[in-house]
């Protein structure tokens, strides 16, 4: 997505809300006005990205999947999401992804975090195959990634047209690169369904005020970058943050504390966080090797992206990082949830 969609193309916004455009887009049994997916689980909070987790012979583990489910739900998080971006979606073959769907659905209606399942594709149709079946197995909310470097804000449009009209169930769009708060506002316009974003393009806290005042505090928006300036964000109002699963369980506390109008404990607890948020920025695989030393994998490889054949070398957990990661967690036991 390049300068292009900056520039949003005012007259395809202005052609979709002719009189009668809408009912094009709205999925069967949608009423507009009503709530996306009323009586599904609050939207709201924190929404980490899950990892993947694979065996040692590179297969997708689910029961080690599920689990992790079950450990952020102990860990007092809000929602549940995968796969997106740190899940390594675009490594995951079809099947992979819809068995990893059904599995954590199945466990997840059971659970209190709102489980929201990743439909982008290489192609429109594929994407719609997974909403629906997010849908038809009791998702919550559906997210989605832009088509991949595509520079016309129209196929952009129309992309997230037809993914949000083939379900009723609440759409996050995840913006990146430079879609612009125009074109944002502009698909939120006309497509129903669409009313949650996950913002990581530009500068998020300096689009926060226009995206809500643009669509009258109808779109929420959502965090990414590991929740790196949570604290700002709830002073500003974000509706939530999606991290890293990995301790989840501190930035689910920090805004629980904050929202009971803890803020001085919040700060204690998110410098914890904060502490990690580095550490795993320096090694990719740093956030798998979390979840195995906690207990929650039994393996934290990770599989090579499809754009290249091995992690480059700074990736690489030698036994001084590990050995840092081991005696940085075992300070912060009194912190963690499990």
């Amino acid at each position: 997505m390049r300068a292009a969609i900056h520039s949003i193309a005012r007259r395809e916004v202005l052609r979709a809300l002719m009189p009668g455009a809408l009912s094009v887009f709205l999925p069967k049994g949608f009423i507009l006005g009503a709530a996306p997916g009323a009586g599904s689980k609050p939207l709201r909070g924190i929404f980490p990205i899950a990892q993947t987790p694979f065996t040692a012979s590179g297969q997708i583990d689910l029961d080690s999947l599920v689990e992790e489910l079950r450990f952020l739900d102990r860990g007092g998080v809000h929602g549940f999401v995968w796969p997106q971006i740190a899940s390594e979606w675009a490594t995951l073959t079809e099947s992979e992804r819809l068995a990893g769907a059904e599995a954590v659905l199945s466990v997840g209606k059971r659970l209190r975090p709102a489980i929201v399942i990743g439909v982008q594709a290489p192609t429109i149709t594929t994407a719609i195959r997974y909403a629906k079946h997010a849908e038809r197995h009791g998702a919550d909310a559906i997210i989605s990634l832009p088509p991949a470097k595509q520079p016309d804000f129209g196929a952009v449009l129309d992309y997230y047209k037809q993914i949000g009209s083939a379900t009723g169930l609440p759409l996050f769009l995840q913006a990146v690169d430079d879609l612009s708060v125009d074109a944002i506002i502009g698909m939120y316009k006309v497509i129903p369904t669409l009313r949650y974003i996950k913002d990581e393009a530009g500068q998020p806290l300096s689009r926060f005020a226009a995206l809500r005042q643009q669509s009258s505090g109808q779109l929420e928006v959502f965090s990414g970058g590991h929740g790196r300036t949570l604290i700002d964000e709830m002073i500003r109002g974000f509706s939530g943050s999606m991290p890293a699963a990995s301790f989840a369980d501190l930035y689910a506390r920090a805004w629980d504390l904050w929202h009971e109008g803890k803020q001085r404990e919040t700060l204690a607890m998110f410098g914890n966080a904060a502490i990690l948020i580095n550490e795993v920025g320096a090694y990719p695989e740093g956030m798998k090797y979390i979840l195995y030393l906690r207990g929650v994998f039994k393996t934290y490889g990770m599989r090579p992206a499809p754009d290249r054949t091995k992690s480059p070398p700074e990736a690489a957990l030698d036994d001084t990082s590990k050995q840092v990661f081991r005696q940085i967690l075992d300070l912060m036991k009194p912190y963690l949830s499990s």
